[in-house]
């Protein structure tokens, strides 16, 4: 085996030209012309077709060729060649095809090249994950994490890993999943974010990326019980601080994307016009200006063409006047200063006006609604201690919460982007359910 061809991915065949390699891989798609078959072969690096001709082969080996079924995994061999026309670029003249598994044809692969609907797909997520489409939005999904973590790297961000288990709520008590730990009432974590507020006393900067759950009985195509959620921390920001490192974050993103997804991008026929207007600053509207928009005939209008209630000020927004808000805009809008009443315990009043709170919502555009909720938080320990028996939560759960506020306390800032939403308004697909490998919804546990 020592003169054996060696074995390289789809994508380093450009520096095999004319040299003979082996891949490893599974068959998308072939067809037969005569004495030729053409076999299409991904390995999860690209894909490359394979020309396998009865005057090259070994004739068990053709008909080894012919004998191949949607996604059967094989071996070929055989000398690259630059083909223009071929799929990256290059193709193989195959001198030897070892399959090795051949799927039955009175069992075939259960996704074919026809129309399924939805359910099928999810029922089959696991094999749904092969195809073309999923293997770019994956592919995205990948360099949205990437880029979110060097963003954070490259400006001095500590990575905090924060507890699944929580024993209190941070974002609302209904929407939690309870546990039993050893005897003890326990939760899934809603946000790392009240970890995150001790570690950057003691580190400045921080930031923590991992699974959260919220037990939301939602059916819209804007919901996961269990998505990831990337939230930075930052001491001695405030409200105005916090909005420029979101929507920093943001253009990053989408600029690491189209550098370097620009193929994934466009198989998925995302607008590239759409992704290339995201620069900063992003436009900003107050509660206050956002009603007044919300209140007009047009938007009324809109809001019963979706089927949603009309918008009433003192309420928070919801999916229909997030989508009229952002279609206003070629770029995320930021929505700041809510009514504290429909916010969380934790955010920091607004001095000029107590009754509202120092947050943000970022909408995308385009109907995706919000990918960024965030706030400047309460650093008096009397304030939030009030604010943690108005919404009728345990002080004894929170006791550790508190004491940040008594040990040294500054004001800080920070927010929750959820990876998924990101993910689908980047890619332009509808529902969040194919930005993660595996979702979770009210409706759905298997695979």
């Amino acid at each position: 085996m020592a003169d054996a061809a060696p074995i390289v991915l789809i994508s380093e065949l450009a520096g095999h030209a004319g040299r003979p390699v082996r891949l490893r891989g599974w068959l998308t798609h072939s067809r037969s012309k005569g004495k030729i078959a053409f076999l299409v072969i991904r390995d999860g690096s690209g894909v490359c077709q394979g020309v396998a001709s009865a005057s090259d082969l070994p004739a068990q080996d053709f008909a080894r060729a012919a004998a191949l079924t949607l996604e059967s995994s094989l071996e070929v061999e055989g000398v690259v060649r630059a083909d223009a026309r071929a799929p990256g670029g290059f193709e193989l003249s195959l001198t030897a095809v070892r399959p090795i598994q051949v799927i039955p044809e009175n069992d075939p692969f259960p996704i074919q090249p026809k129309e399924h609907g939805p359910e099928f797909l999810m029922d089959h997520r696991h094999l749904w994950l092969r195809s073309s489409r999923q293997r770019a939005i994956l592919r995205v999904r990948d360099e949205v994490v990437k880029a979110c973590r060097d963003f954070f790297y490259d400006r001095g961000f500590t990575l905090i890993d924060s507890p699944i288990f929580t024993p209190a709520a941070c974002e609302g008590t209904s929407t939690l999943f309870e546990t039993d730990y050893f005897g003890e009432k326990a939760y899934l974590t809603q946000s790392g974010q009240l970890y995150l507020e001790p570690a950057c006393m003691a580190l400045g900067k921080v930031y923590c990326f991992g699974p959260t759950f919220r037990a939301e009985k939602s059916k819209t195509r804007r919901h996961l019980t269990e998505f990831w959620m990337l939230e930075p921390e930052v001491a001695f920001a405030d409200l105005d601080a916090i909005m420029a490192l979101a929507e920093d974050l943001v253009a990053f993103v989408a600029a690491r994307c189209l550098e370097r997804r620009r193929g994934d991008l466009t198989l998925l026929e995302r607008d590239l016009a759409r992704l290339e207007a995201i620069k900063t600053p992003f436009p900003r509207l107050t509660y206050d200006e956002a009603a007044k928009i919300l209140a007009s005939e047009e938007a009324r209008g809109a809001a019963a063409a979706a089927g949603a209630p009309p918008f009433e000020y003192g309420s928070d927004l919801g999916a229909a006047d997030e989508t009229f808000l952002g279609a206003r805009y070629d770029r995320p809008v930021m929505i700041t200063r809510y009514p504290a009443s429909v916010k969380a315990f934790y955010m920091q009043p607004d001095p000029a006006d107590p009754a509202k709170a120092l947050c943000v919502d970022m909408i995308a555009p385009d109907g995706y609604g919000e990918i960024i909720g965030g706030s400047q938080r309460i650093h008096e320990y009397d304030l939030l201690r009030s604010r943690i028996r108005e919404h009728g939560l345990p002080e004894e759960a929170f006791r550790w919460y508190l004491d940040i506020r008594k040990y040294g306390s500054v004001p800080h800032a920070g927010f929750g982007m959820g990876i998924e939403r990101l993910v689908t308004w980047l890619t332009g697909i509808h529902h969040l359910r194919e930005a993660i490998p595996y979702p979770r919804t009210i409706q759905r546990l298997y695979p």
